[in-house]
């Protein structure tokens, strides 16, 4: 609470003819009494940079400059922080009508400049009741002035000084009726001066109708005025003695007037401001003064005890020493983010204002007042960035803190992927505001799942399995949106990560696979071949594929697409097939299982990449009783590479044994036949003749577009096996009834061979 009550307000704003009132916005001019002031506040959004103000009193219109208000009791500043421009006159000020020390009228000009540099004045006029009684002596301590008042009737006499007594001499020796003045400076000759002499060195002397009034200028246009170094804080001294002779008696006045002007530092942890508890000189002035109260507040207004407990703020008192101390950003202060070379920096500001009453041996109260702006240097702020992400959840959670509430994020680039916070939000990209606890900071804490495309994901053969993220943070100051740039990097990374591994089984017709599921098998694509492993392509191939939350089954039946095939006889073979886990994106093979088999031989076919045709078949199926060493093909030197009593295996290159070719645009077909020596009799004739049939076609299909190496290098490399064929002609008419025809179906396999099976 501030210190007195208001008594009353009477203010009156006007304007010239160039703007109308109505042209005002709301608390674009405002006016307060204080205790000892009058307060003049604009918006800086209203009136523009660089406003000024004017005194204006009968005599005309008085500009108030830096100069002319540390003479004359104004005190100007504009205040970017929080956004205004304020004047403080004095009650005692130059052009202010003073009625009997209790009513005070104003009138300024407030010259506001806008955009365009267009001037426009406006007409302020207040009027003020004083809120406090006066005190008999009072010393008001502005930012950029002294002024000092005392009753005129105050007089207080114990035991005199040299420098009193040398004083006196001179005022004996020199008095007149008019008033003079003699500043006394240690060291320095008192020299008389008039009144007007001294206001041209700065110096104002006013006589109301019950006190007198001194101001003084800060060094080092006091002149007259002395700095000394008490208990470590630096104080401004200003010494006049007023004099002149009533007919026999020499009537002196003694005034001092004391100000501390320390700055105030910035300790790490707030502002701390420092001032003596007594002031000497104000001591050796005034006979035994003693301090009876202190109080400090911000902003011209004194607060309680409670209130400045709250906001943190702490008043040690001891017998040489006051040191007031405010945290960084407590309540009363104004706080501000800026943007230098890309760093966040950060200035706080507070307008501190104390009051000390004293006691004199009479019992005289004199009460000091102090304005004292304070902020700390340009701090750099640290923003907190933690990776608060739990492995399990396998989603990227990252908290960045340490902002201020005129700091707002608008954007993120993750590893090259821009969001704004707009498209974030359509995205798997989550990014939440939160406050930061027991602090007016808040937080932001950005969510990316691992899976997403804009995580980096690396893998090493060791079972490192690593997710990183390369954050850059687009960050602005408010209002006027300047921005800033924040990077952070983050890393999860789990070990023992391998990819899926499948174990197989051989079955009589057919091979199975099963892979147990683990975590992160979804980093990986289960292959055959150059394709990815899906129901639809296992129910087009023929595969039994069972898939559930624990584990992946896989039956191939033999003769299947996938299928390899080595050291074919007519007892046994072997049958190959292998399932493969990669990377999706470079399909870089990271496992593999080829399950070979050794399974029974009835019929097969195989037509290979190297272009060598493989055959077992039943040649009995066309002629019964015919002998499968008795066996050829086309070129009738190609005999079979071995028999038994049904079958016969041939094994020759497409392009030997007399095959014949045929293209299309699609398709290169080879066909060779098997041709079968058999005896036959006639109904009518019972004699036994030997004859030669063709029973079997032999056919391999390949696609036109895997054979380029033929035409090129004309050398037979298939990129893939063709797709084999046994046809049976019509059985040879014998002794047996006539066999119908049989059609066999293609059977096809993957990788190096492809084969085709004609079940009897």
């Amino acid at each position: 609470m501030a210190f007195g009550i208001w008594l009353g307000v009477f203010v009156l704003l006007s304007v010239w003819p160039s703007v109308r009132c109505s042209d005002l916005p709301r608390g674009a001019i405002e006016t307060v009494c204080r205790d000892r002031y009058l307060l003049v506040t604009t918006q800086l959004s209203f009136a523009g940079n660089e406003p000024r103000f004017e005194a204006v009193d009968a005599d005309g219109v008085h500009p108030i400059t830096k100069q002319y208000g540390s003479e004359c009791g104004y005190m100007f500043s504009i205040l970017p922080l929080p956004g205004h421009a304020e004047l403080r006159a004095s009650y005692f000020s130059c052009h202010t009508d003073n009625q009997d020390d209790e009513v005070f009228t104003f009138s300024f000009n407030l010259i506001t400049i806008d955009a365009n540099g267009v001037e426009a004045t406006y007409s302020v006029t207040a009027t003020c009741s004083l809120p406090l009684p006066w005190s008999p002596r009072e010393v008001s301590c502005e930012e950029n002035y002294m002024e000092v008042s005392m009753r005129s009737d105050v007089s207080c006499l114990s035991g005199t000084t040299d420098a009193w007594t040398a004083a006196l001499a001179k005022a004996h020796s020199s008095a007149t009726s008019t008033w003079q003045v003699m500043f006394q400076q240690e060291g320095q000759q008192l020299i008389p001066m008039s009144f007007s002499e001294a206001r041209e060195l700065g110096y104002v002397f006013h006589l109301t109708q019950g006190r007198l009034v001194f101001r003084s200028p800060y060094t080092p246009r006091s002149v007259m005025g002395s700095v000394s170094m008490i208990n470590g804080s630096v104080v401004e001294v200003v010494h006049p003695i007023l004099f002149s002779r009533q007919r026999w008696v020499v009537m002196m006045v003694d005034w001092i007037v004391a100000c501390s002007t320390n700055e105030g530092m910035y300790d790490g942890v707030g502002l701390v401001w420092q001032t003596p508890t007594l002031l000497s000189p104000l001591v050796s002035g005034l006979s035994g003064l003693e301090s009876i109260k202190i109080s400090m507040g911000v902003d011209g207004q004194l607060l309680d005890e409670p209130i400045t407990a709250e906001r943190g703020y702490s008043l040690d008192i001891s017998d040489t020493t006051v040191q007031i101390s405010i945290p960084f950003n407590a309540a009363g202060g104004y706080r501000k983010s800026f943007v230098m070379g890309n760093m966040y920096h950060e200035v706080y500001v507070v307008h501190l204002y104390y009051e000390q009453i004293f006691l004199d041996d009479c019992g005289v109260e004199t009460r000091l007042r102090l304005h004292r702006p304070m902020n700390t240097p340009l701090l750099i702020q640290h923003l907190s960035i933690i990776n608060q992400t739990v492995l399990e959840d396998r989603v990227f959670t990252v908290y960045l803190g340490n902002l201020y509430y005129d700091v707002d994020l608008v954007a993120v680039t993750v590893n090259g992927h821009n969001f704004t916070i707009l498209e974030a939000t359509k995205s798997d990209l989550v990014i939440t505001m939160v406050p930061q606890p027991n602090s007016n900071l808040h937080a932001y804490i950005l969510r990316l799942p691992f899976e997403d495309a804009a995580v980096h994901k690396l893998y090493s053969p060791e079972g490192l399995l690593q997710f990183s993220m390369d954050i850059n943070y687009t960050l602005v100051i408010l209002p006027q949106e300047e921005p800033f740039y924040y990077l952070a990097s983050v890393v999860a990374q789990f070990n023992d990560v391998f990819p899926p591994v499948f174990k197989g089984v051989c079955n009589e017709k057919s091979i199975s696979f099963q892979m147990d599921h683990k975590p992160f098998d979804y980093l990986w694509e289960v292959g055959v071949g150059p394709y990815i492993l899906t129901t639809n392509l296992a129910a087009k191939r023929g595969y039994i594929m069972q898939n559930d939350s624990k584990s992946l089954t896989l039956e191939v039946p033999l003769f299947s697409v996938g299928y390899t095939y080595k050291d074919i006889n007519l007892k046994q073979f072997y049958g190959s097939f292998e399932i493969h886990s990669r990377l999706p994106k470079t399909l870089e093979v990271k496992s593999s299982l080829v399950k070979a088999c050794l399974f029974q031989t009835t019929e097969v076919i195989v037509c290979s990449t190297e272009g060598v045709v493989t055959v077992v078949t039943d040649v009995t199926l066309a002629i019964p009783g015919a002998e499968p060493n008795g066996t050829f093909l086309l070129d009738s030197t190609c005999r079979p590479q071995e028999t038994d009593d049904t079958r016969a295996l041939f094994s020759f290159g497409l392009h030997t044994c007399g095959t014949r070719v045929q293209v299309d645009h699609q398709h290169v077909t080879y066909e060779n036949e098997i041709n079968v020596e058999y005896t036959s009799q006639s109904v009518n004739a019972p004699v036994k003749t030997r004859d030669t049939a063709s029973v079997i076609i032999v056919r391999c299909v390949y696609p036109l577009s895997d054979l380029y190496k033929l035409f090129a290098y004309w050398r037979f490399d298939a990129d893939s096996p063709g797709v084999g064929t046994i046809l049976t002609r019509v059985p040879v008419k014998t002794f047996q009834p006539t066999f119908p025809p049989t059609t066999r179906r293609p059977l096809t396999s993957r990788q190096s061979l492809q084969l085709a099976n004609e079940p009897t």
